[in-house]
């Protein structure tokens, strides 16, 4: 199952801790005894694509993650707006792009409760939607897209597992595919590796 979510050219992407968490839980038939927990998140971010050297704002938006008490284990869905951003292509023509993550089953990561350390990864195909040149639209069709990338984050100094905080990592955007005449453009503009995420996490609510 694919649960949409959104950001710019680039990705996007949490957990308790981590880009798109919740979904169902993890505790597995032959643990009964396992205890979860969901947490709702208000999520705002930001993500640096390398390629155009531009930095997208991302949300704002919600993270629900279950996390497994007993395995210290996470898993969960990042719900995101879809993400616009502009540049200048070969530092003269203005760019406007709109792009939309779609992320491949949920997340997961783990966290240390004694800590507040927490990591997850997420694979996201990322999809183009818009793209205007000079002012112009270029059509791109319904299916211009990546391969799934993957994405991990990492819990910051000073967050809390339920007070929030900042979640970062870095990610590769793969080449777009099925994009039509606009294909080359795009594949000479956006992918390639280096690019950052940022999100913050507000207070978890209990409960999703």
């Amino acid at each position: 199952m694919r649960t949409r979510l959104t950001l710019l050219a680039a990705t996007a992407a949490a957990a308790v801790a981590g880009i798109g968490l919740a979904g169902p839980a993890l505790a597995s038939p032959a643990a009964p005894s396992d205890t979860t927990v969901t947490v709702s998140y208000p999520v705002t971010g930001s993500t640096f694509i390398k390629a155009i050297r531009s930095t997208i704002a991302l949300g704002p938006g919600t993270l629900v993650t279950t996390a497994d008490l007993t395995t210290s284990t996470l898993s969960g869905t990042l719900t995101l707006p879809p993400a616009t951003g502009s540049f200048k292509e070969l530092g003269f023509i203005p760019v406007t792009a709109t792009t939309q993550m779609i992320q491949d089953g949920p997340a997961t990561g783990t966290v240390d409760f004694s800590t507040n350390a927490v990591t997850t990864t997420a694979r996201d195909t990322i999809q183009l939607t818009s793209l205007k040149v000079a002012g112009i639209s270029i059509p791109v069709g319904r299916s211009c897209e990546t391969s799934p990338a993957t994405i991990t984050v990492s819990s910051q100094a000073g967050f809390n597992v339920l007070n929030g905080g900042t979640l970062a990592g870095t990610y590769r955007i793969p080449p777009f595919a099925h994009c039509g005449l606009a294909t080359l453009l795009i594949n000479l503009t956006l992918p390639g590796p280096g690019n950052t995420i940022s999100l913050t996490l507000g207070k978890g609510t209990l409960g999703g």
